[in-house]
């Protein structure tokens, strides 16, 4: 058979059709109450049950997973990414005591391939099923000569509710309250660019570089996937912050990604307040001190760029901190009070 035109121009409508006939069933594992027709429309339908909320508030983000799709390129593996992006844009909403309700993805590329495509809406589906997050469409787009071969974009968008005198917002943060650090896998989905200059121009690693500080390959190292802490968030509010306003014990929470602790923890501080951050108060995973110590990065820097070790900063009242870090410690999630709320100017201090 004579090959299509747009196909000879690169775009296989057909093939298309083909990779997406199994999504229906790849996605019925995230379906929730209130999804709506089935995939494959113009546009994903969520009926909000307004009911079970007084005065809804619905809260969204939008994010990508950055320069850590380079390593999926050179491993071949691609549902851990696709994971990654979910989660990261769960932890996005989580911060503001939004749940989750629905999640679309972009996926653009230069040539579909059938065995990648799977695997990244496996790695969607996946964590979406985990945060009882639906996933109820998105868009994949064919455009060659855009992607370099092999190589591929994806991005997502999520929406999610939260009642709007629960949300939390920073405002009720006082000097005195405690900082809790919740702890993240590893570099989760940011300072990628930095890390890949470190380890594989200057260092000259090769993704199966077996390094023994980490047990494990770099490339493994880097493909950690991205912690969700969704799940927890729900119950530690419901938990702790029953009563709400003036009552809460939980009362800001800080998403540590791009910017670090330096330019994520003062987006929730009010402008009076600074965090003091004490640097040695919990164990720092050793992919950091190796790219401080061999990538020659400044300490400072590394706590504007990376994580270090901990994915999620929470500001609990002093008071209650201890209960609350046993709390999410029981929730088998390490955690450690890692600094406090002192007067200030709405900055990070590093000590």
């Amino acid at each position: 058979m004579k090959q299509k035109a747009y196909a000879a121009a690169g775009v296989d409508i057909d093939l298309g059709n083909q990779v997406k006939a199994g999504l229906p069933e790849l996605l019925a594992s995230t379906r929730r109450p209130g999804v709506l027709g089935k995939v494959g429309g113009f546009g994903g339908l969520f009926e909000l049950n307004t009911k079970a909320f007084r005065r809804p508030v619905l809260v969204s983000s939008a994010d990508g997973v950055g320069t850590k799709l380079k390593i999926a390129f050179l491993t071949g593996r691609h549902d851990t990414v696709g994971q990654d992006l979910v989660n990261h844009c769960v932890n996005d909403i989580s911060v503001l005591g939004a749940e989750p309700l629905f999640f679309l993805d972009y996926i653009g590329t230069g040539k579909l391939k059938p065995h990648v495509f799977h695997q990244l809406i496996s790695g969607f589906a996946r964590a979406c099923h985990e945060n009882n997050c639906a996933l109820i469409g998105g868009e994949t787009a064919q455009m060659p000569g855009f992607y370099k071969e092999g190589e591929y974009d994806v991005c997502g968008t999520i929406v999610g509710v939260v009642e709007k005198d629960r949300m939390l917002n920073g405002k009720a943060i006082r000097p005195g309250d405690a900082v809790i650090g919740i702890a993240s896998s590893g570099l989760h989905t940011n300072g990628y660019s930095l890390a890949r200059r470190i380890f594989f121009e200057k260092l000259r690693w090769k993704p199966d570089t077996y390094v023994p500080e980490l047990q494990n390959t770099i490339a493994e190292e880097l493909l950690k996937i991205h912690v969700s802490y969704g799940p927890l968030i729900q119950k530690l509010l419901k938990k702790f912050n029953v009563n709400g306003g003036a009552g809460r014990v939980i009362k800001g929470l800080a998403h540590i990604t791009g910017g670090g602790f330096v330019d994520n923890i003062p987006r929730i501080l009010p402008r009076r307040c600074d965090a003091v951050i004490q640097k040695g108060a919990w164990p720092r995973p050793p992919i950091f001190d190796l790219m401080s110590d061999r990538g020659g990065v400044p300490e400072n820097e590394m706590f504007q760029v990376f994580n270090m070790g901990v994915g999620m900063v929470a500001v609990v009242a002093a008071d209650r901190a201890e209960a609350a870090l046993s709390f999410i410690r029981g929730q088998k999630h390490s955690a450690w009070i890692i600094g406090e709320i002192a007067k200030g100017s709405a900055t990070t201090r590093l000590s």
